[in-house]
Parts: structure tokens; sequence; C-alpha cells
């Protein structure tokens, strides 16, 4: 089981890791941006597998919600920068399968 400073320490570095998700998606940096979700990641199966189940209480309570609502909103922000960038990807990829569709029927032209 990890210390309550180990806990608000893994949480604090989740919500920097965030920060600097979003400044890589806004300068449109995927290869940074993969590598920081990697880390994120790591911190959160720690997370999982060691932080007690009992909830904290007072100061550190209220700590951590305030990392997990900064995170949750690097999480919006990053939802806000990829959801266009999805969107169009969405619609190539959506249009090579019809191309490919009309090919098998058609043929080439």
């Amino acid at each position: 089981m990890m210390t309550t400073q180990e806990v608000l320490k893994l949480y604090s570095a989740m919500a920097k890791l965030s920060e600097m998700m979003v400044a890589a998606a806004t300068a449109g940096d995927w290869d940074e941006f993969v590598r920081l979700e990697q880390r994120c990641a790591t911190h959160t199966r720690t997370l999982k597998a060691h932080e007690p189940a009992e909830p904290l209480r007072g100061e550190p309570r209220e700590r951590k919600i305030e990392l997990i609502r900064q995170i949750l909103m690097a999480d919006r922000q990053i939802r806000d920068l990829t959801m266009p960038w999805m969107s169009h990807l969405s619609a190539l990829i959506h249009n090579t399968k019809t191309e490919r569709r009309l090919i098998n029927a058609y043929g080439s032209v």
C-alpha cells in the first residue's frame, strides 16, 4: 500500500503530465503527446494497484480532489484540441472505405 504522500505525489505528477500533454497537443507534437500519455498511464496503473482503498480525509482529500479536477480540465482541453482532427481523420477513413467499395463494385477507372 502507498502512503498518503506517495498517492498525492503521483496525482501531482499526473496533473503536471496532463498540462504538458495539453501543450504538446496545442503544438501538434503528437510523438511527445504519446510519450507523456504513456507516462501518465504508468502512474494510473500504479495507483490502481497500490492506492489504499480507504478514502483520504481532511487536507490530503482536498488536495487529491483539486489534482483530479486539474487532470480532468486538461483532459477536456485535450479532447477539444483533438476532436476536430479525429473527425477529419474519421471522414478520410470513411471516404477511403467508400472508394474501395466503389472500385470493388465497378472496377478502377
